[in-house]
């Protein structure tokens, strides 16, 4: 429920009450009893979160916020780099050509 802000501009008591949205607004003054208290325009307060919440940051471990500062370029660092085995090229053997019905003799 959010609290209003009245001020009486009889005897200039100005105070808080916590009402519901679908209450009428106070109409006299509880110091005073006069009418004529008037709602004042606040700012309001915003959004108030009580307890821990959720945040995306609560269950982070180390290692991935240090990965988040790296990518944003903050301590930058070499990537690592694993070095790569060289494989051997496949070779093929010359095979002598061979044509249909041809024999081949030692």
């Amino acid at each position: 429920m959010p609290t209003y802000e009245y001020e009486c501009p009889k005897c200039h008591h100005a105070f808080e009450l916590v009402q519901s949205m679908r209450d009428e607004p106070l109409k006299k003054c509880p110091k005073c009893k006069k009418s004529g208290v008037k709602r004042l325009v606040g700012g309001g307060a915003g959004l108030i979160f009580k307890g821990s919440g959720f945040y995306i940051t609560d269950y982070r471990n180390k290692d991935s916020a240090a990965k988040e500062k790296r990518k944003a370029g903050g301590d930058a660092k070499p990537a690592e780099t694993k070095p790569v085995e060289a494989k051997p090229a496949a070779t093929t053997a010359a095979t002598p050509a061979s044509s249909k019905g041809a024999v081949a003799t030692k």
